[in-house]
């Protein structure tokens, strides 16, 4: 936190905190005060009435100060109010001291503790405190000179008034180291919360790269499995394949339709094997570094593959989409196969929650300056309005547990931005959503 506003919230802070003393103190001096006519009984019982009318008037002015710091106003004046409350015993005592035994009166013992608590438990500022050390020190001096008539020079007077004067000078000591220790604990509290912050966040990153990480080992492992696959499967394929072909080349195959049917639909399947292990292979061998930056592939033909892999998810689900001719892009296509096929899926899985039909995924391209703008948008529940800000934190998911991690719009976004461009949410609660994307077009020369 800048020392700007450091200040600025320990001010804020302080005053909280001097309104809440400055309250506790007032209704002790109230308390203190009319408990003080049993002094006044026991020293000066033919000046009771008169003493005990004073108190009960000190401690009500006092206790409407104090109803008075709750008002907004008076709590932006907090030090004022206090210094107002606490001058008014000293006011009391000191015409006590007059109309008793002046400076013999045992009353100075009042100010001495109205000084000191303004120092050691109240939040006053240094200045504040040395002011009413010394209008407390004069306020002394004046009910000794009234009740002697004169001014007073007696051992009594001059001792009373260096207790005083040291109270005072002990008080405004007091008042600046504890203002500094309130400082430093705050300062102290402010660091701590800011590393705390600062904790949370790398957390957060951590979490997020571990997700990423995980992400990354599960792609690795399909690159392996479908390499396996590719070398395994694509030979005794082939060998189907020609197997087919000879066999409806046949002119029995040639004269019975079913048989032949039955060859074409082989046909198809092996096809449709050869396609899913090369989609896989591909979705699964990503770039990174210079090898993005040199990447390039057909938009088209990476969204054929997305669909084919997600081809077991989207059953009853009308995918369609509409491109221009030119879909030649930069980057990798592996890691946009990745993001097409997290879209789809959370597509499909939030209009089969909304369950209402017919189940419609819509792609649209269209190119802006040198950017490919893609749009995926299903006629699902939507989005809700206070979850849209968030659909791309890590984590952040509305399934339910166990259902999902929240990391597949969150590393997506990774990868478009990875890519240079932006994926953002669109939707209109209970009709529809949309994903949104760019690529860079592709300089490559050989297109």
């Amino acid at each position: 936190m800048d020392r700007p506003g450091l200040h600025a919230g320990y001010t804020a802070v302080l005053r909280d905190f001097r309104l809440e003393f400055s309250l506790g103190g007032a209704y002790t001096g109230i308390v203190l005060i009319l408990l003080g006519m049993g002094l006044d009984s026991a020293l000066y019982p033919d000046m009771q009435r008169s003493f005990t009318g004073a108190r009960v008037l000190v401690a009500a002015l006092i206790f409407c100060v104090a109803l008075a710091m709750r008002t907004h106003w008076a709590q932006e004046r907090i030090q004022w109010m206090t210094f107002a409350w606490l001058l008014l015993p000293q006011l009391m005592i000191a015409w006590m001291i007059a109309m008793t035994e002046g400076a013999a009166s045992i009353y100075y013992v009042g100010m001495t503790l109205a000084i000191y608590s303004s120092g050691i438990v109240l939040a006053f500022g240094l200045w504040q405190n040395m002011v009413f050390g010394a209008i407390s020190c004069l306020l002394y001096v004046a009910a000794c000179a009234w009740h002697a008539g004169e001014a007073p020079l007696s051992p009594e007077f001059v001792v009373n008034c260096l207790f005083l004067a040291m109270s005072a000078s002990i008080s405004a000591v007091f008042t600046y180291f504890n203002e500094r220790a309130r400082f430093m604990l705050f300062q102290l509290k402010a660091e701590v919360a800011q590393k705390n912050l600062q904790l949370e966040e790398t957390n957060k990153n951590l979490a997020d790269i571990k997700g990423q990480m995980l992400q990354q080992e599960k792609m690795a492992a399909i690159g392996t499995l479908a390499a396996g696959l590719l070398h395994e499967v694509n030979n005794p394929v082939n060998f189907c394949m020609m197997a087919i072909d000879v066999a409806m080349e046949e002119p029995a195959a040639r004269q019975n339709a079913l048989i032949n049917e039955c060859l074409v639909d082989a046909k198809q399947g092996m096809l449709r094997v050869q396609h899913i292990v090369s989609d896989l292979k591909t979705f699964a061998y990503r770039k990174s570094g210079d090898e993005l930056e040199r990447g390039h592939f057909h938009f088209q033909r990476a969204l054929e593959s997305a669909i084919r892999l997600v081809g077991h998810e989207t059953k009853n689900v009308d995918i369609s989409h509409a491109l221009p001719e030119d879909t030649l892009v930069r980057g990798d296509e592996a890691a946009i196969v990745g993001v097409l096929i997290n879209l789809l899926g959370n597509a499909v899985l939030s209009m089969r929650k909304g369950n209402v039909q017919p189940f419609e995924v819509r792609i649209s391209a269209h190119w802006q300056d040198d950017r490919l703008q893609v749009s995926v948008r299903d006629n699902g529940p939507g989005i809700e309005p206070q979850h849209l800000a968030r659909v791309f934190e890590p984590f952040f998911t509305t399934r339910e547990v166990g259902k999902g991690l929240g990391l597949g719009l969150s590393i997506s976004y990774g990868v478009i931005k990875r890519h240079g461009g932006t994926l953002s949410a669109e939707s209109v609660f209970g009709s529809w959503a949309s994903m949104n994307f760019d690529l860079q077009r592709s300089d490559w020369e050989g297109r």
